[in-house]
């Protein structure tokens, strides 16, 4: 894409170097007071004596009495029957390029449609959205967006596909799967960008109805996990075994934050098992830390530590390694594996040139995996 265009279709998309709400109408919104919750059965919990219940949806397995709300704040047990508040509420509607979240291999140089509602199942210290996902949702504005408006709006904005973003999709569980199946019988594909800090059966049932994902593996070791992210490993590799064998494409990401999970010894382990377990053709980025949140006494990553990096995942195997948060860098670009051109040049966000045809490289033909159109 030309620059002239990539201006046209930022134009277009409404991007700015900030999250922009999209133009509320009212055949698509309606505002809603902010202690105007839903109330929508969850799924994937079980009922327990003395009105109790039992969360089923992620690792946590909350224990919850009456009036009581699981650990991501967005559930609640009302006389022992769990719901969920934030169907359809939406606090955050945006179109992005896909490039943004990041997917590199999936319909490139398209715009997705890109919602979330508050919460989240785990409490990154590094966390980027934490005004959204570090929040119950009476704590911050929300519009009422029912699925069928989320597809509307999609088509209206010209977006081929639907991303769940932004804070962590896994509360959003009920929402994000209704607006799914919608998209999908529009011809809308999705696409969710999660932590995967989720139990298979939910994630299992999910994966029939997604496109795409992109899961943040917050680190290779659990002492990380448990300090910085207070979650389980385990269940992010397990789910990231479950989606490279479902129809879904997927796509990794690797936060890399200075003196804390960036030792290239847990990196090369990381990237041994991503190729025993899943193989070299998928996509691994690395992405460069910024101070913020909880985290603003750190400094960002050295980009001699991204290319160390990069260059030992490449070492391991791994065919399609990328550099992330540092427009202009050659590491957002994609070399085919066999003949060492650039097929893909990227600058942030925009592709500058893509010698793709019908999924294969322009050069050499080598089938490049993805889903390209």
């Amino acid at each position: 894409m030309k620059r002239r265009h990539f201006l046209k279709f930022s134009a277009a998309m409404g991007l700015s170097p900030k999250k922009r709400l999209l133009p509320l109408t009212s055949d698509l919104y309606a505002f809603s007071n902010t202690s105007n919750l839903s109330q929508v059965e969850a799924k994937y919990y079980q009922k327990l004596a003395d009105r109790e219940i039992e969360c089923r949806l992620c690792p946590r397995f909350c224990k919850l009495g009456d009036k009581e709300r699981g650990y991501c704040g967005v559930r609640e047990n009302r006389g022992g029957t769990y719901y969920t508040l934030v169907y359809g509420k939406a606090c955050a509607v945006h179109v992005d390029p896909i490039e943004k979240k990041p997917l590199f291999h999936f319909l490139p140089q398209t715009g997705a449609l890109s919602i979330a509602s508050a919460g989240c199942n785990v409490n990154c210290k590094f966390c980027q959205n934490w005004e959204i996902s570090q929040v119950r949702p009476e704590q911050i504005t929300h519009i009422d967006l029912p699925p069928e408006s989320v597809v509307r709006s999609a088509q209206k904005n010209n977006c081929p596909s639907i991303a769940y973003t932004y804070s962590e999709p896994v509360v959003f569980y009920e929402y994000m799967y209704d607006t799914c199946v919608k998209a999908r019988n529009k011809g809308i594909k999705n696409v969710m960008v999660t932590g995967a800090h989720i139990n298979p059966e939910p994630f299992e049932d999910l994966l029939k109805v997604l496109d795409g994902v992109k899961i943040d593996l917050k680190a290779f070791d659990q002492d990380f996990y448990t300090k910085y992210v207070r979650g389980e490993l385990q269940p992010v590799l397990d789910a990231i075994v479950t989606a490279s064998q479902s129809q879904a494409w997927l796509e990794i990401v690797y936060l890399v934050i200075p003196t804390l999970n960036d030792k290239v010894s847990e990196i090369r382990r990381m990237c041994q098992w991503i190729q025993k377990e899943i193989g070299p053709d998928i996509p691994l980025h690395f992405s460069r830390f910024y101070p913020s949140y909880l985290m603003k006494n750190l400094p960002p990553t050295p980009i001699s530590t991204m290319e160390k990096l990069k260059h030992t995942a490449q070492q391991q195997g791994l065919h399609y390694v990328y550099i992330g948060n540092i427009p202009g860098h050659e590491g957002e670009n994609t070399i085919c594996p066999q003949c060492k051109n650039t097929i893909v040049k990227r600058l942030g966000y925009l592709i500058e040139n893509i010698h793709i045809t019908d999924g294969r490289c322009d050069f050499c033909g080598l089938q490049i995996p993805g889903l390209w159109s």
